[in-house]
């Protein structure tokens, strides 16, 4: 079984990175936590707009800018996954800086390709 991934900043439109990866996820068996700023639903993973209580997830997965990941930097850090990873312009220095501090893990990397070449479970 793998542990639980949550994507951040999930998108309904499915040429959107962010879907496909809740979907590429939930194909490879993953679990799957999703928020987004609509609800919905991908491949039956339930798109929640707001903070799941008692949310333990061992990856997050980031599609918000750095601007709209302010207001879940604290959240996220309190939950204190393993692993963080920034997706193409999610990078934030700050939120970074403050991972490290807590001993999480911080990749500048794709999802999407990590999970296609089979680098995503590699920890």
């Amino acid at each position: 079984m793998h542990p639980t991934t949550l994507v951040l900043g999930v998108s309904l439109n499915p040429v959107r990175h962010s879907y496909r990866m809740v979907a590429a996820l939930t194909h490879e068996g993953y679990p799957v936590v999703a928020i987004g700023s609509r609800a919905g639903e991908i491949s039956g993973v339930t798109v929640h707009t707001d903070w799941p209580e008692k949310l333990k997830v061992h990856t997050v997965s980031l599609y918000l800018t750095p601007e709209r990941q302010e207001p879940f930097i604290e959240l996220l850090l309190a939950m204190k996954p393993r692993r963080i990873i920034f997706n193409k312009k999610t990078y934030n220095e700050r939120l970074r800086d403050l991972a490290i501090a807590q001993d999480i893990q911080v990749l500048d990397a794709c999802t999407l390709v990590m999970l296609v070449k089979g680098t995503y479970w590699g920890d």
